[in-house]
């Protein structure tokens, strides 16, 4: 009996709560600095969803749109926090 299946199963299922939980604290966060951090452990959670999938699926292709992911939401984290220190982006 496999038990990949079962086990990748329970990592989707505990990823997507967490990336509500992430979406809830995105939305509602006191501070912009609590939605900036939700906002990056998002793009974490989303890449690592990816990758799950890409397993649960054998396939390789889903590698390449994880990396995507993750370079998008470093570059995103990274202007935001510059905007919300600085007030701009590119000087």
């Amino acid at each position: 009996m496999m038990i990949l299946p079962y086990a990748l199963g329970i990592c989707m299922v505990a990823i997507t709560l967490s990336m509500l939980l992430c979406l809830y604290r995105l939305i509602i966060g006191p501070s912009i600095v609590d939605r900036l951090l939700a906002l990056d452990t998002l793009f974490l959670n989303a890449t690592c969803l990816v990758v799950v999938l890409g397993i649960f699926w054998s396939t390789t292709s889903f590698f390449e749109g994880a990396l995507l992911v993750a370079m998008l939401g470093f570059v995103s984290t990274a202007a935001l926090a510059r905007y919300f220190t600085s007030g701009h982006v590119i000087n």
